[in-house]
């Protein structure tokens, strides 16, 4: 009997430094972000004991940081029945309520957490403030307040340094986050992350070379550590998309890091999810379609592959697949619907109505025009995405609806693209009206293009074409006085350019039309100001006809 007992005090001690070698390592997969293998571990765990409070807590958090909240709360509750670290899940109950916005019942969870706290622990301080932070309504002061009280019993916790740092990157403190990464790398030389957090301070800083250095100071010491590639990836993306003339070299590399994170995680759907949205940001819709079928094949359950294969297919050409994906995603109202799924319907939905001529049957305009209106409602900086497409209704000269689509994004004064969108804006409307009957002119409409090129001037006071639209746009309108004054300050801004300027064919022509325009305006009030600038014409362009027979009429 005593040899029995005590084979049995070394099984539970051997099957508790298997959990607790589990946890670790289902900690290690989670901080490598292989979701997947940290499942199966924690799964595990729960198995050979379902009242591990620890383990389904763990694996509550992962199902919420990927927004299965259903399958998270099964394994805060299943824990709170646990003999076993209980007090855990209620900080993942707890992050729940924050994400409902539900302060009082989130803190309620979070005091429950705490209640029985020894006088050193700091572990359940440390999953507070990360819950403040996580949540889909980040609390990062509230997190930092948290994290202080595990600091003040346990100054160098490593894990507690990196976190409040998280929390003071997030409250775009970043002066305290360095010194937070710092110190825990310091505290523990085997946290690459913090280590690596300090190359994601520089990339945030648009400091892409030294970020590029940090990095690769991180994979010198540990190669396989794979976050640090996704981190050089989005470094290069952006390198890229700032400076345009590295763009094609950078947003190789970005790929090609990206594909180096894919190699080191567990490819789960959830790192092909990631991948996808990455594949998003760098433009590679050819890939990213070849994904989205794949992952329709592998897992026809989850519906935010249909986003990736309604973006992909769009860019592609396969409307019809394109507008079948979303709009079966958008009208599942359980969806988590973005502005862009609204925008690349709208597109698919006008383009599907576009003839082979470039012409866009009205209806179909309509209907893409009122679901890029709900994106803009959304998420007004989704303008940002508007140029693009109005530009090549323009090329096709379908000049209304170009109109109609910049007309969304020329008052947003925040968004990249205001002083190129306006310009557009502007011109659209112009060209609209150019060639219509003075019956048919819309006055209205012509009366906004005026005003998108006063705001032209007010972002780019040199943009000098301006007062040529502006002179163009008010002869449509015949407001003489308006012509005058912006065709003569149109030439006055070119001519101070100099004599290189003035001896380019395009300007000269520019100039002509000015100084006719101009002759016109002065017909009716001042024949001979108008005789005198219709002889200016003349001197630049001899064989003007319009500029002769006006001053002989004249005369």
């Amino acid at each position: 009997m005593n040899k029995f007992k005590i084979f049995s005090l070394a099984m539970v001690a051997s099957v508790s430094v298997v959990k607790a070698q589990d946890i670790k390592e289902a900690r290690k997969a989670i901080d490598a972000e292989q979701f997947q293998k940290a499942k199966s571990l924690l799964k595990s765990i729960i198995k050979a004991k379902p009242s591990d409070g620890e383990a389904n807590f763990v694996l509550g958090n992962i199902y919420l940081n990927q927004s299965v909240v259903d399958s998270a709360k099964i394994y805060y509750l299943n824990g709170i029945e646990a003999a076993d670290r209980k007090n855990l899940n209620y900080i993942g109950l707890g992050q729940i309520d924050l994400d409902n916005k539900n302060a009082s019942a989130a803190q309620a969870n979070f005091a429950l957490a705490t209640k029985d706290m020894k006088r050193k622990d700091v572990e359940e301080y440390i999953y507070i403030g990360k819950a403040y932070m996580n949540s889909v309504n980040p609390d990062y002061n509230s997190a930092i307040t948290s994290l202080k009280r595990a600091l003040a019993i346990e100054p160098q916790n490593a894990t507690a340094l990196l976190t409040i740092g998280d929390a003071y990157y997030g409250a775009n403190n970043q002066n305290d986050a360095y010194k937070a990464y710092r110190d825990a790398f310091t505290a523990d030389p085997t946290l690459l992350r913090a280590k690596m957090q300090l190359g994601v301070l520089l990339k945030g800083a648009k400091s892409y070379d030294e970020a590029i250095k940090a990095f690769n100071e991180v994979i010198a010491l540990n190669a396989s550590y794979g976050p640090v590639y996704r981190e050089l990836a989005e470094t290069y993306y952006k390198w890229g998309r700032n400076k345009p003339s590295t763009a094609k070299v950078n947003m190789q590399n970005a790929i090609t890091n990206y594909e180096k994170y894919l190699s080191l995680t567990d490819y789960s759907l959830d790192s092909k999810m990631r991948h996808a949205d990455f594949l998003i940001l760098v433009k590679d819709y050819k890939t990213l379609e070849t994904v989205a079928n794949k992952m329709i094949a592998e897992d026809k359950v989850n519906p935010r592959i249909y986003r990736y294969l309604g973006y992909s297919a769009y860019e592609n050409g396969n409307i019809d697949v394109a507008l079948k994906s979303l709009e079966d995603y958008v009208k599942v109202p359980s969806n988590k619907v973005i502005a862009k799924d609204y925008l690349y319907l709208g597109f698919a939905k006008i383009k599907k109505g576009t003839a082979a001529d470039g012409t866009v049957e009205a209806s179909a305009f309509d209907a893409g025009l009122a679901d890029i209106k709900k994106a803009v409602e959304m998420e007004p900086l989704a303008v940002e995405d508007l140029g693009d497409f109005g530009k090549e209704l323009f090329t096709k000269k379908q000049y209304n609806q170009a109109a109609a689509i910049y007309e969304l994004s020329a008052n947003n004064a925040e968004q990249k693209n205001y002083l190129n969108d306006n310009v557009y804006y502007g011109i659209s409307i112009f060209y609209a009206n150019a060639n219509k009957e003075k019956t048919a002119i819309d006055a209205a409409g012509l009366a906004k293009a005026d005003a998108a090129f006063d705001r032209v001037l007010v972002a780019s006071p040199t943009y000098d074409e301006a007062y040529l639209y502006k002179g163009r746009i008010n002869n449509l309108l015949e407001k003489d006085d308006l012509i005058i004054k912006n065709y003569e300050e149109y030439v006055t801004k070119t001519t101070a350019k100099g004599a290189e300027e003035l001896a380019k064919p395009a300007t000269v022509k520019k100039i002509v039309e000015a100084y006719n325009a101009i002759g016109a305006s002065y017909a009716n009030t001042d024949k001979a100001k108008a005789i005198e600038y219709f002889n200016k014409s003349l001197v630049l362009d001899p064989a003007n006809t319009y500029a002769a027979q006006s001053v002989k009429a004249l005369k």
